[in-house]
């Protein structure tokens, strides 16, 4: 299962390099702002649309979207599509100090943006671990999040002491993790932030499923159906009174990609 994981890590780091080639056009808005605790933020917005909030994954950035179908499709139905690199990622600021990235900071950092943007309600999209951070959003921000879409995920980081999470965390310490090794190599080959990236999984929040059970608004779970590692969703969406459920063909890698991924949160977010 592990050196799927790393096959999944290495080609989100290669989808990274190669949306780095795509520039914004002249109605693209990209700037940052100041979060709850200082930490600038960087994000995107383009569209003038209701506004959808996509939230990246790890070992990546916002940019990342930029190369999926679901970014057009959002477009092309006139919503106003907003991006960020999370707290550690991309032209965010990179905090080496642990407890900025305890606490729901990144979930917080997202709920200062929707203010910074006057925004009075807002749909979330978020993918594998993105998706973990757009869970805390259904929790933390019920007021403002008219609906969500959780990709990639199953139903592992409901559980605070998630062996994967513990995993990640070790091996990009320092400590010798032979099943991670290559993920290390490439975090390091890449000039990533490693500290920054060890936080992350140090502060990785859960989401309960007695936290799950209290959401109200729909909640699209959406995965691929040769996800091996986290599986397609249904039991997560399961935990939910509106949870609905959606698979795709697709690994964790190439869903992302798909165009009828695109369409099935496309359709989702247009009825809600």
């Amino acid at each position: 299962m592990l050196h799927r994981i790393i096959l999944f890590l290495v080609c989100l780091l290669l989808q990274t390099f190669a949306v780095k080639a795509f520039q914004h056009t002249a109605t693209d808005s990209a700037t940052y702002f100041r979060s709850f605790d200082n930490t600038r933020i960087h994000y995107t917005s383009k569209g003038n649309g209701e506004p959808v909030i996509l939230v990246h994954g790890f070992i990546t950035n916002g940019n990342s979207w930029l190369a999926t179908p679901l970014y057009d499709s959002l477009l092309k139905h006139h919503f106003r599509v907003i991006t960020l690199d999370l707290r550690g990622n991309g032209t965010s600021d990179h905090p080496h100090d642990s407890l900025a990235y305890l606490d729901d900071a990144e979930a917080k950092d997202i709920m200062a943006l929707a203010t910074h943007l006057q925004l009075g309600a807002y749909r979330i999209v978020g993918y594998s671990r993105g998706a973990i951070i757009a869970a805390r959003l259904l929790v933390l921000d019920k007021q403002r999040v008219r609906c969500g879409v959780l990709g990639g995920v199953g139903t592992g980081f409901t559980d605070p002491a998630w062996p994967r999470r513990l995993q990640f965390y070790d091996a990009l310490s320092g400590k010798d993790v032979p099943e991670l090794a290559a993920m290390v190599k490439n975090v390091q080959a890449a000039g990533l932030d490693q500290r920054a990236l060890a936080l992350m999984q140090f502060g990785q929040p859960a989401t309960t499923a007695a936290e799950f059970a209290l959401v109200q608004q729909p909640v699209l779970v959406i995965g691929g159906d040769k996800d091996e590692d986290n599986d397609t969703g249904g039991s997560l969406a399961a935990l939910m009174p509106r949870g609905m459920h959606g698979t795709v063909a697709g690994n964790h890698t190439t869903t992302l990609r798909s165009p009828w991924f695109a369409q099935w949160i496309t359709d989702f977010l247009e009825k809600h």
